[in-house]
């Protein structure tokens, strides 16, 4: 898995690693050019001298010609004889760096005798120094130098992102009246960026324009029968009806609730771009969950399961009656459409409420899926089109709820919400 960079600390890292590499191939080249000068040059010249000492000044009886900081050594003239720390040295060029000093050597054997030439190098071993010492001082600041360099051109070249990307995250961008983006940028990448976003930001307000007014449209549309089926409704409990007709009767009554209830959560989401934060409360948890219970008792009778609301921790906050009666209502709608035998329990705690059942559970493979559209377990009975669960997961995120489905360690399955 590749890990994930700032794209300023990209940019910095790779301007810095090229001028690193630039002035350590500078400064190698240097450091090679004066090893080549000690190894090559000098050896050639002090081989011509001792050469020239050689044939001419020993040749003829002369002394040999020295500067003061040259020495001549021999292992069979007297006056001459190799000190104990150079004996053994390899024939040719040799550099030595000890207690008494730096020297530059070059040992010359022949079938008779080894000639040494000796020459003190101290002065240069300092200029030597210090100029490894500026070639690498040098190495130092170029590389902090475009450090610092490359985070001022990165914070340059980021800025205009930056602010593009913020005004992309800002909420107003999705508000039909946003104005345009690109005519603030330059005609560069920067700005060809801000347009294509332009165009995709466009296609979005459109497109929930079109499912606001789509859903705002059909919410208004269905008040007017469903005052009609609930007025209906409370006609015929006045009439004379035996005990199979009042639970019809009820079955209506609830189905007219609920729909009541699900056209007004869908005319508030409708509008929840236009607000600024989650709808505040009115209702305890306590007071929905005991609602709902009252609501589905019927239903779990029917049908031959338990039902049992457990308050595990008082919990007194106000949340929003509507959002909070969709979500748990389609949580126990879910249980109930994957239990056949058994019972369901809706606890309640301090931070929110889960749901329990006894069912066969959510396949795994399936549970990642479980909250998208249209996806139904293969275990699920009724009617539903698999859109329960993915409205609980749309309020839940505009209220900034938390909602997490889970197996049960025996059998069944746990929908647990928070919200706190």
């Amino acid at each position: 898995m590749k890990t994930k960079q700032p794209l300023v600390r990209r940019i910095i890292f790779a301007f810095t690693l090229m001028t690193l590499l630039v002035s350590g191939g500078f400064s190698l080249g240097i450091v090679a050019i004066v090893h080549f000068i000690e190894e090559h040059l000098v050896t050639q010249g002090m081989a011509e001298e001792l050469d020239s000492i050689l044939h001419k000044d020993l040749a003829q009886g002369l002394p040999p010609r020295l500067d003061a900081k040259t020495r001549l050594f021999a292992s069979h003239i007297p006056g001459y004889e190799i000190p104990a720390n150079f004996i053994g040295l390899d024939d040719g060029f040799s550099e030595i760096v000890d207690e008494t000093g730096a020297y530059y050597l070059y040992v010359h054997d022949t079938p008779q005798q080894r000639f040494m030439l000796v020459r003190e190098q101290a002065e240069f071993e300092a200029r030597e120094t210090a100029l490894f010492t500026v070639v690498f001082a040098g190495f130092i600041l170029s590389g902090l130098a475009a450090w610092l360099l490359g985070w001022m051109m990165a914070r340059t070249i980021i800025a205009p992102l930056a602010r593009l990307a913020q005004q992309i995250r800002h909420r107003d961008q999705l508000h039909t009246l946003a104005p345009h983006l690109a005519p603030d940028y330059p005609e560069d990448e920067v700005g060809h960026v801000a347009a294509a976003f332009d165009a995709t930001l466009g296609q979005l307000r459109s497109s929930l324009e079109r499912e606001r007014f789509f859903t705002s449209d059909v919410s208004h549309e269905l008040r007017t029968p469903l005052m009609v089926i609930a007025s209906s409704a409370e006609l015929l409990e006045t009439a004379t009806l035996d005990e199979r007709e009042h639970r019809q009767l009820n079955r209506i009554k609830r189905a007219s609730a609920e729909i009541s209830e699900l056209v007004e959560t869908f005319l508030l989401l409708a509008r929840a771009n236009t607000l600024q934060n989650p709808l505040s409360g009115s209702a305890t948890l306590e007071q929905v969950a005991h609602e709902q219970a009252k609501r589905w008792a019927p239903r779990f009778a029917d049908q031959g399961l338990g039902f049992h609301l457990i308050v595990e921790e008082p919990n007194d906050m106000l949340f929003h009656e509507g959002f909070l009666s969709t979500v748990m209502s389609n949580l126990i709608r879910n249980a109930l459409h994957y239990t056949a035998k058994g019972e369901i329990r809706l606890l309640l705690s301090a931070n929110g409420f889960r749901v329990e059942d006894s069912g066969q559970g959510v396949p795994s493979a399936q549970q990642d899926d479980i909250f998208k559209p249209f996806v139904r377990g293969s275990e699920a009975r009724g009617e539903g089109l698999g859109l329960g669960l993915s409205l609980v997961k749309r309020i839940c995120a505009y209220q900034c709820w938390e909602v997490r489905m889970y197996s049960l360690p025996t059998e069944g399955s746990c929908f647990e919400v928070t919200l706190i």
